[in-house]
């Protein structure tokens, strides 16, 4: 991706924030977002309720295979330390590293999807939730992971704007 490339996705996420009132258009913004600086043939975000212990999916390209709303417990495992503790992208390129922290790998194998990474969305030292793109076998190369760092300020942006939209 070009510098005009990326300037050019960035106003666009822009605009969509600054301009459109509709409950899922900050999702919808950062997905178009992310698709064109690392890909994501799934693209999901999922909200974070430590209180409860649960994982809300906010968002969904894919609402059939999974639908907003859905929830699951937190599960305190080497995923959550990375992404909980650490507030670092979890990255696995093969099903064989998904299927280690992810009990639905079938399903994200079954729509063609062998690689994810995990963005942590963090604003005033909180955890708000996740960004998370799945694609092909090894599709997360180190260069994709480099520019996933690009997606953490509109991250926080869609998902504060969101809350606000609810």
């Amino acid at each position: 991706m070009t510098n005009e490339d990326l300037a050019a996705a960035l106003a666009a996420f822009d605009d969509a924030i600054a301009s459109d009132t509709r409950t899922d258009a900050p999702w919808i913004a950062l997905e178009t977002l992310a698709r064109k600086v690392i890909g994501a043939k799934l693209f999901t975000t999922m909200t974070v309720d430590m209180q409860n212990e649960v994982a809300r999916r906010a968002y969904t390209s894919d609402p059939v295979s999974y639908p907003s709303s859905g929830t699951k417990p937190i599960r305190y495992d080497n995923w959550f330390d990375i992404v909980h503790k650490q507030r670092k992208s979890f990255v696995a390129n093969t099903i064989e590293d998904i299927a280690k922290v992810f009990p639905d790998y079938e399903l994200i194998d079954s729509l063609g999807c062998q690689s994810v990474v995990n963005i942590p969305v963090v604003v005033g030292g909180e955890l708000l939730g996740t960004v998370n793109c799945l694609d092909v076998a090894q599709h997360y190369t180190p260069e994709r992971i480099k520019a996933s760092e690009l997606l953490k300020m509109p991250a926080r942006l869609a998902f504060l704007t969101a809350a606000r939209l609810v």
